[in-house]
């Protein structure tokens, strides 16, 4: 299917902070891409020996773009981020895209009943409480935005227990809560906080998580629309309405572009073929 343009303009003059670029796979930086289509400035984060393939993969997009040190779990990388928006865009920001989560290997493929409680925290950390750190160290910044500033995170449907995912639905689960409870908090100050739960793709980070076939297979015969978990962008448009002024009195919701599974039951049980049209009455 031909990937429709993005509309001109719908992020004109937007400054956005994008996080968990790792290759040109990657859905944030299909996000990244597609909001420099629509007109928006951007900036990337990354840190450790990952940093580098960030670093790449800037290289790679319509507009090459600077990489900042960003370890969400690390107090001194926020305030430190925080300044540099704050030097670069004269303290204002109109979005971020959250898009970190990691789990220990002994929280996933189903060793949910071994795994110890150290690894389940880290997994909540880096993946949902991260969220509320980054937004807590923008939120300044976010707040001067003329339309309201935007959080989006990316997330994966956590209402059921997916075969495999373990703690890191668990996780995902604590993410959906942070988010609503960051649109409470963050709202009086002019932010709003969304989430959008794509279907499984085949990034670099979904690839690391042991049986992650398991999970994707038969997700496009349970979508009543398909889906091909090779195209991050219909994920990346979903985050880039969410960062646009056109969502301005949106928070706490989560957009879910899976090809409709989430509204359909799970994996395997997909809607039944089209019955044959009646012979005609002779």
């Amino acid at each position: 299917m031909t990937v429709p343009p993005v509309p001109a303009g719908l992020l004109a003059g937007r400054r956005l902070l994008i996080t968990g670029v790792i290759t040109k796979d990657s859905i944030a930086w299909h996000v990244a891409a597609r909001a420099q289509e629509a007109g928006a400035e951007i900036l990337l984060t990354g840190f450790g020996r990952p940093k580098r393939m960030t670093q790449r993969a800037a290289k790679t997009l319509p507009t090459p773009v600077d990489v900042l040190e960003l370890d969400v779990n690390n107090p001194d990388d926020l305030v430190a981020i925080a300044k540099e928006i704050d030097e670069r865009w004269d303290g204002r920001l109109d979005g971020v895209l959250h898009a970190i989560a990691f789990a220990p290997s002994d929280a996933l493929g189903g060793n949910f009943l071994e795994t110890p409680a150290e690894s389940a925290m880290t997994a909540f950390q880096t993946s949902a409480f991260s969220l509320k750190a980054l937004a807590a160290a923008l939120l300044p910044a976010l707040s001067k935005s003329e339309h309201g500033g935007s959080v989006v995170g990316l997330d994966f449907d956590a209402q059921v227990a997916w075969p495999i995912y373990d703690w890191m639905g668990v996780a995902k689960a604590a993410l959906e809560a942070t988010s609503r409870y960051l649109a409470r908090y963050a709202g009086p100050h002019g932010v709003r906080s969304n989430l959008v739960s794509a279907g499984p793709l085949g990034t670099i980070a979904a690839r690391g998580i042991p049986g992650f076939s398991q999970l994707a297979d038969g997700w496009h015969e349970a979508a009543p629309l398909g889906w091909d978990g090779a195209d991050p962008t219909p994920t990346a448009d979903a985050a880039l309405f969410l960062l646009s002024p056109m969502a301005r009195a949106i928070s706490g919701e989560i957009l879910h572009v899976d090809g409709g599974v989430h509204s359909c039951g799970p994996v395997g049980h997909g809607p039944p073929a089209p019955a044959a049209a009646d012979a005609p009455a002779s």
